[in-house]
């Protein structure tokens, strides 16, 4: 594994996928202030790499992937110490919503708060069988705030308001139900259950996979009238790639 900084190792294979694993951030990989810094950067780092095909995120070892944010480090916090940490969270969470490829979330175990922020910023949630997930910050004085804005687009008003203000947590079956994650592996079958969403997405045109990532993140934000008109340029600019000309006539091809 080669390690990009403290916090961020990375394992390429030769089909263009990479695994970033968050290192050196405890057993449960808990998102302190350093923690935050070095997956940021080292997100960055991998987003100028044009030719990476999937990103897959994991924590060392399989109690989580982020358990959550730090808490004995927002213990010490005053107003202004605390804004500039959750400000450094947002900008991480912004960083994998924003990276450009798609981005896989391999998550066993627990993932509570800050990284079930993060893990709604990334393009799709794999969950162990056993995983739990949780918005446990109002039990310890403060809201839930930042990316859980993403909470409501991805499972509805209800079931978002439901998690952050009972601060209870849900298993991997209910989580799957609401929509909260895209895959619930079977037992020991983790891995598989990455892997087959990696192998889908392979089987995609690469600059078109992106063009559409970069698309849905501005449906989320857009009226619907700017997000069509919006989307006839970026139909115009795929024939630019030369992708639509290749694959198209490819399969012309193979239906004669």
């Amino acid at each position: 594994m080669q390690m990009l900084n403290p916090h961020c190792g990375v394992d390429r294979d030769p089909r263009d996928v990479v695994r970033l694993t968050i290192s050196n951030a405890g057993s449960l990989n808990i998102l302190g202030s350093a923690v935050i810094k070095g997956l940021r950067e080292g997100l960055e780092v991998l987003a100028a790499e044009r030719h990476l095909r999937v990103l897959v995120i994991s924590g060392q070892g399989e109690k989580s992937m982020i358990g959550g944010a730090d808490i004995k480090e927002m213990a010490t916090l005053d107003q202004a110490s605390a804004e500039k940490f959750i400000t450094g969270l947002r900008d991480l969470c912004e960083t994998v919503r924003a990276f450009p490829a798609p981005v896989i979330a391999r998550m066993p175990g627990w993932c509570l708060g800050g990284g079930l922020e993060f893990a709604a910023a990334c393009d799709f949630r794999i969950a162990a069988h056993d995983a739990k997930f949780g918005m446990p910050e109002v039990r310890v004085g403060i809201p839930s705030v930042i990316h859980a804005a993403l909470l409501p687009r991805l499972i509805g008003w209800g079931r978002a308001r439901w998690l952050v203000m009972t601060a209870e947590n849900i298993d991997a079956p209910t989580a799957l139900g609401w929509g909260l994650v895209d895959v619930v592996a079977p037992e020991r079958g983790l891995d598989a259950a990455v892997e087959k969403t990696v192998a889908a997405l392979l089987e995609c045109a690469p600059e078109a996979l992106r063009a559409q990532k970069a698309l849905l993140r501005q449906w989320e934000e857009l009226p619907l009238k700017e997000s069509v008109d919006l989307s006839i340029s970026v139909f115009g600019q795929s024939y630019l790639t030369g992708e639509p000309q290749q694959l198209m006539q490819a399969f012309v091809n193979r239906k004669r």
